[in-house]
């Protein structure tokens, strides 16, 4: 088995250029068994008029496309932002075998926070989690960004 090697910089570009189209700086990308980026996405709701084109769902949707299958299994994912409820029933549907993310969100969050997806029943997948991965980038670039906004 091969070392651990994170692949969350690949999200936080992915997240960056998703700020740079106006989009909230969210990104994803899909790492095969082998330990190679296969999709990768950052929000495109806004661009696409499309309230379900968050990262997850759409690099999700290119992984998928590119192996054939709508189930990943054996693959991670690594998301900037805590999954929203939405995005971690997508992530148990697609059987992804490890979720990695960064900052956590209290407020719209569906893994830590609010409904806690993969503790209910109905969830018949539940992928590994890991947390805190990158988190304080991950936070800087969602806080410059609404702060801009704001500004």
């Amino acid at each position: 088995m091969s070392p651990f090697r994170s692949h969350m910089k690949a999200a936080l570009a992915a997240a960056r250029a998703a700020a740079a189209r106006g989009e909230v700086p969210v990104g994803a990308v899909v790492v095969s068994p082998g330990g190679t980026v296969i999709a990768a996405a950052g929000n495109r709701t806004r661009e696409l008029n499309d309230p379900t084109a968050h990262a997850e769902i759409l690099a999700l949707r290119a992984a998928c496309a590119a192996a054939g299958s709508e189930r990943l299994p054996g693959h991670d994912l690594y998301v900037t932002l805590e999954p929203c409820p939405m995005c971690a029933s997508a992530i148990s549907q697609a059987r992804i075998a490890r979720l990695y993310y960064g900052a956590a969100d209290p407020k719209s969050g569906g893994v830590a926070h609010g409904p806690r997806i993969f503790q209910h029943p109905q969830s018949h997948h539940v992928p590994e989690v890991y947390d805190g991965i990158d988190a304080a980038e991950a936070e800087a670039l969602l806080k410059a960004f609404f702060a801009a906004r704001r500004g």
